[in-house]
């Protein structure tokens, strides 16, 4: 593709050189550079790409594209533009065809649930015949072809790469999940969603975002964004959470003729759930409203997946797909690695495995918990490190309130001192547990040892925080590590030694 193709749609204040240039790909780190690719100078966190220009040009960079000019041999072909991140979104979608409007999209936010509705969305679409690709958490996947995932939402150049490998494949319809730094950061733009579906809004990430009014700015792009000119005809659709605090705000940003469908529990819905009963196996309820009455008897559990499975059901009824096929869909969809997930070593007590590193996510799984355990709660859980620290308190007092007794310790501290984070958590927990109600064991393997070695017939213990993770960041360098496998063998090594 000529340079000049590229800058046709993608504003820039000023351009110069050979616009004939025939571009061969797209490079944000110069590092990954190749002979006929276009450098595009991203201003990181970090680093900054226009000190790292010349590094491009000599690894063969064809073209450049920067926020300020830079002093350029005359035969290189150059543009500067307000916004490289954008630019780099657009020349991405550009340069591989834009092939988010060559298939369905459907684009899921919020700050908890995105893995599980994805998946239960996946899960209906391929029931009802389709083509599947999903981006998110756990992996990214092409039909049965599994790829390896390393941000929630990839970078704008890898994702467009991803979607045109998904349109090359037959891929019908691709599932998103997209994270606030992912609309913040331009990574989506260029891509043209049919739906966009909110699961919830609460406290995160403020370690990035000033506050939570900008937080809520971020997720609101995917809805404001429904109303953009596009090439694709026909209505776009917003599937809300009426439960949700902001559910209002996502109901105008998605305004301008868009339709709207909303479900949940308490507020009046399109899908709306009824008659709910959770154990510790599944978790049963009637959707109804728009689409009539249908029961569902799910294998996941709790409340949040009640949540989950609505958000999926209205998703896939305002595509047309019959009740019938939602429900044996959903009801035969087993749980998301590290939601929830119930350890079975042949214990007297449960043991379960989950994600919640957010307030409202603890909250959320320690209420379920408590709600089928007949016994003691016992908890284990910690925060990361380099990451929002006004939540400490609030998982540390949230823990307290829910659990019998817990177990703090490290979750990825990165480059943080583990004991000045513990010691943010202890001043919440301190609130509303007594000192008898709770220990500290910095060494995550050990804490869950702990834990096992302390539960009985009855009991529940929880370990949150990493779910899926099989690492553990402790400075700037990756471990081993997966709960579910510490979990397994503090099971088989210490449950079966006690005496009941």
């Amino acid at each position: 593709m000529f340079f000049g193709d590229l800058l046709q749609g993608v504003p820039y204040r000023a351009a110069g050189g050979d616009w004939e240039a025939v571009i061969g790909g797209i490079a944000y780190d110069s590092r990954r550079v190749k002979p006929g690719d276009l450098f595009v100078a991203v201003r990181g966190f970090k680093t900054d790409g226009h000190e790292y220009i010349r590094q491009a040009l000599e690894s063969g960079a064809a073209a450049v594209v920067m926020e300020r000019k830079v002093n350029l041999p005359a035969r290189v072909p150059w543009a500067v533009v307000d916004d490289s991140r954008r630019a780099l979104a657009l020349f991405s979608a550009r340069f591989f065809g834009n092939p988010a409007a060559q298939m369905g999209m459907i684009g899921v936010t919020g700050t908890n649930g995105k893995t599980t509705t994805t998946n239960l969305i996946v899960a209906v679409l391929e029931a009802a015949g389709q083509k599947t690709g999903l981006i998110g958490t756990i992996h990214n996947r092409i039909g049965a072809k599994i790829l390896p995932v390393k941000h929630t939402t990839p970078e704008s150049t890898d994702l467009q790469k991803l979607l045109a490998d998904m349109v090359a494949g037959g891929t019908d319809t691709c599932v998103m999940e997209i994270s606030s730094h992912a609309l913040a950061l331009h990574r989506v733009d260029g891509c043209e969603f049919d739906i966009a579906v909110l699961t919830n809004f609460t406290q995160d990430h403020l370690d990035f975002h000033r506050d939570m009014e900008d937080y809520l700015d971020a997720k609101l792009k995917l809805f404001t964004g429904l109303a953009a000119p596009g090439r694709k005809t026909g209505n776009k659709i917003a599937v809300i959470n009426a439960d949700d605090n902001r559910a209002a705000r996502f109901v105008d940003a998605a305004g301008n003729g868009n339709q709207v469908c909303t479900y949940g529990i308490k507020a009046p819905a399109d899908a709306r759930a009824v008659d709910i009963t959770v154990g510790v196996r599944g978790t049963g309820f009637t959707v109804e409203g728009k689409w009539g009455r249908c029961r569902l008897e799910l294998k996941i559990t709790g409340l949040f997946n009640v949540y989950n499975a609505l958000a999926a059901f209205t998703t896939a009824a305002v595509l047309g797909i019959a009740p019938e096929v939602i429900k044996r869909a959903l009801e035969n969809t087993r749980g998301v690695p590290g939601r929830f997930e119930v350890m079975n070593e042949g214990q007297n007590f449960t043991v379960i495995v989950d994600y919640a590193h957010t307030p409202d996510g603890l909250k959320k799984v320690l209420k379920t918990a408590r709600r089928i355990t007949k016994g003691k709660l016992i908890t284990v859980f910690g925060c990361g490190g380099d990451r929002d620290a006004t939540k400490r308190p609030l998982m540390g007092e949230i823990t307290g309130r829910y659990s019998d007794f817990i177990v703090v310790t490290s979750d990825n501290p990165r480059t943080e001192d583990p004991l000045k984070i513990i010691a943010q958590i202890k001043t919440g927990l301190e609130k509303e547990a007594p000192a008898a109600g709770w220990v500290i064991e910095p060494d995550r393997r050990e804490a869950i040892r702990w834990a096992v070695k302390k539960a009985r017939a009855g009991d529940t213990v929880v370990i949150a925080g990493k779910g899926h993770e099989d690492y553990q960041e402790i400075g700037s360098s990756r471990f081993a590590f997966d709960d579910r496998r510490e979990a397994a063998a503090a099971i088989k090594e210490i449950a079966c030694k006690k005496e009941f």
